[in-house]
C-alpha cells in the first residue's frame, strides 16, 4: 500500500534565504499564501514590487507570500544568498520571506513544486512550470486554489485573494 500523496501544503517546508532552520508551511495554516518562483534577472523581476505591495496590503488580513529564486530559466537567478537578499531588499524592498534557491522542475524539484504542478496543473494540463514568477495561491486551509502565469500581475491577483481571505 503507497502512502496518499498530501492534500495540503502544510507537510512541507523550505529553508529561508539566510540558511536558517526549515520553515515548515503548517506555521502558515489559516491564512491564504501567495507562493511564487522568483528571479532577479527576468522581464517579470519589477512584479517584486507587486508582490511586496500585495504584501503589504493584506498582510494584517491573514496573506503570506512566498518568494521562492529559481535559476532553471534561462539563469536569471545566478547570484548566492547574499546577492538575492540584497538586491530584492535593494531595489524593491522586499520584506516578505524568501527562501534558498530551489529547482522547480525536474528530478531535483522542491517537492513543494511537485505538489503544487501536480495538484494545479497548467495550460493544457501540463504540469512542469514554464518560466520565472509562476503563482501559485493557496487556500486557508492549505489547499491550493489556482495557479497563474508569469505574465499575470500581482494585482491582478486581487480579487482571488479578497475572495479567499473573506
Amino acid at each position: 500500500m503507497t502512502a496518499a500523496a498530501p492534500a495540503t501544503i502544510y507537510s512541507f517546508e523550505f529553508r529561508s534565504l539566510d540558511g536558517a532552520a526549515p520553515v515548515s508551511l503548517a506555521d502558515f495554516a489559516g491564512k491564504v499564501v501567495l507562493i511564487v518562483n522568483t528571479a532577479s534577472r527576468c522581464g517579470f523581476t519589477p512584479q517584486y514590487a507587486g508582490l511586496q505591495q500585495l504584501h503589504e496590503t493584506y498582510a494584517g488580513r491573514g496573506l503570506v507570500v512566498l518568494g521562492f529564486p529559481c535559476n532553471q530559466f534561462g539563469a536569471q537567478e545566478p547570484g548566492n544568498a547574499p546577492d538575492i537578499a540584497q538586491f530584492c531588499e535593494r531595489n524593491y524592498g522586499v520584506s516578505f520571506p524568501l527562501s534558498e534557491k530551489v529547482d522547480v522542475n525536474g528530478e531535483a524539484a522542491d517537492p513543494l513544486f511537485r505538489f503544487l504542478t501536480t495538484t494545479l496543473p497548467g495550460v493544457l494540463g501540463t504540469q512542469p512550470i514554464k518560466w520565472n514568477f509562476t503563482k501559485f495561491l493557496v487556500d486557508k486551509a492549505g489547499v491550493p486554489f489556482r495557479r497563474y502565469a508569469p505574465t499575470t500581475t500581482p494585482a491582478d491577483l486581487v480579487p482571488d485573494i479578497e475572495a479567499l481571505l473573506g
